[in-house]
């Protein structure tokens, strides 16, 4: 039984994956999220076989049926990691399965709503340097709002009142980053991870909010320095100093993750 769930939630992902791909390479391109997928090469209409998600690139051989351009490496990667993240969302919350039915669909729904988010805002950055607001607000709000929201035994849903520390996690962690961008306008922090960080505190609390941030610059700080180093020893185009832009969401995620 555990396996089909496993499995359930795994497609789920995928198919949840493959619709961010749209999101990711439409938003603020001036079309919509409606209308049949095409080849960016040949513009043909995809049919259903070319959109299974992850099957269809591996069978294909990563290329377009009809005029075997390249398809983006993007669209296999974000389905296998929305696939496993909603597979650890499950995971995580299983033990609430048995024990209250209705607070572990609540959870559940909440943690696949913000792991589809913060799959967004990591593609995204990495792709643009820059994390949308609609994308860091509505991760806020939900994590903001869930913490108001608790579900009893019996089904019963009550509004609860956050400790202090819960209710202001989000604006204490977010304020460092604030500050950084604020002082060096710009240059040494975006204003996104202030506000991706908004969301960081109210859905993992200030204890584990600030211990995310802080795996977050260990780990941002390890890979630039491999990155910096390999760079140095092999690379013949040195492109990445210290004063290089580099995305930081990614780490912020990665420390969320972690915790």
């Amino acid at each position: 039984m555990n396996i089909l769930i496993y499995l359930f939630f795994f497609v789920l992902g995928s198919i949840i994956g493959s619709f961010l791909n749209v999101v990711l390479f439409r938003f603020n391109t001036g079309r919509t999220i409606g209308g049949r997928s095409a080849c960016f090469s040949c513009k043909r209409t995809l049919a259903p076989i070319d959109l299974v998600p992850i099957v269809s690139y591996i069978v294909f051989g990563g290329r377009c049926r009809t005029c075997k351009s390249h398809v983006s490496f993007q669209y296999p990667l974000v389905e296998l990691a929305t696939a496993l993240l909603f597979v650890g969302s499950y995971v995580l919350y299983a033990p609430l399965l048995t024990l209250n039915p209705i607070l572990f669909a609540f959870k559940i729904i909440v943690s696949l709503i913000v792991m589809s988010l913060l799959v967004l805002i990591t593609v995204y950055d990495i792709r643009h340097k820059i994390i949308p607001d609609v994308f860091a607000y509505t991760f806020a709000v939900v994590s903001f709002v869930s913490l108001f929201v608790y579900i009893g035994s019996t089904g019963q849903f009550v509004i609860v009142i956050p400790a202090i520390p819960e209710l202001f996690a989000g604006i204490i962690l977010a304020f460092p980053f604030y500050f950084l961008w604020l002082v060096s306008r710009g240059r040494w922090m975006g204003l996104g991870d202030a506000k991706l960080a908004l969301g960081i505190g109210w859905f993992l609390g200030l204890a584990q909010g600030a211990t995310a941030i802080m795996y977050s610059f260990w780990i941002g700080a390890f890979v630039s320095l491999v990155i910096l180093a390999f760079q140095n020893l092999f690379a013949k185009n040195k492109s990445l100093s210290m004063k290089s832009e580099i995305p930081f969401a990614p780490f912020l995620i990665l420390g969320l993750l972690i915790v």
